[in-house]
């Protein structure tokens, strides 16, 4: 998985770095630390570099059902066969309704 620094999504965002801190902290986005440096998954960017429309509310799903973040990247980078692939690839396209849909439906 290919993490983007929080200054980098700003930056492709036009966002200041506190507004994403935000973005973090309101669950529309998720980041992961490596390294003590916090990043976003590039994965959860569209060819244009927003945000991939489906995603703040896969999150907001996902958190209400009491998904922890780690919870909520694991399935998110989990290949499923019946989709297929890995529901952060099918939130790309004409499948991401049926990731939105499964994430409220499936237990974990």
């Amino acid at each position: 998985m290919t993490l983007l620094p929080l200054p980098e999504v700003a930056e492709q965002l036009g966002l200041a770095v506190t507004r994403v801190h935000q973005l973090l902290r309101d669950h529309q986005l998720l980041a992961i630390r490596r390294n003590g440096v916090a990043g976003v998954p590039k994965d959860f960017f569209d060819a244009t570099g927003a945000v991939v429309k489906p995603l703040p509310g896969l999150i907001t799903v996902m958190r209400d059902a009491k998904y922890t973040d780690e919870e909520i990247l694991e399935w998110l980078y989990t290949e499923d066969d019946t989709l297929p692939g890995r529901p952060v690839d099918a939130i790309h396209g004409p499948l991401a309704r049926e990731v939105v849909r499964r994430a409220a439906a499936e237990p974990f």
